[in-house]
């Protein structure tokens, strides 16, 4: 059983940064075959795509509305993704959460098959 815990959700104001992380508990040889993805709910809204990383060739993607902002990573040997945010908006709020598949399309598309609990980020104006 796979299991994702991310941290580094915090309070901080507009124009700030933070960095996200998710760590899976799963055999390195066995995480760097798969594709992992950040997602956010904000409250009384669908949840939607952030970036993904894809383990095949180390592409990444991005949602429009953090594109140039937001930075996704991902250390194999320490079996975590990261996401670095950059000049944080209000409507940057939300819980985020890590996904991990081994399709990148399911990854994208909110079916990955592993998912973290969510960690919160609250940007203040």
């Amino acid at each position: 059983q796979v299991q994702l815990v991310e941290s580094g959700g915090g309070l901080v104001q507009a124009g700030g940064s933070l960095r996200l992380s998710c760590a899976a508990s799963i055999r390195t040889f066995t995480f760097s075959s798969y594709d992992m993805g950040w997602f956010r709910q904000a409250p009384g809204k669908e949840r939607e795509f952030v970036a993904a990383f894809s383990w095949n060739g180390g592409s990444t993607y991005y949602a429009n509305s953090v594109k140039g902002r937001f930075t996704i990573s991902r250390d194999n040997a320490k079996n975590t993704v990261y996401l670095q945010m950059n000049t944080l908006k209000p409507e940057d709020t939300a819980v985020y959460y890590c996904t991990l598949d081994r399709s990148l399309q399911a990854t994208m598309q909110g079916r990955g098959a592993y998912w973290g609990k969510g960690t919160l980020v609250t940007v203040s104006s």
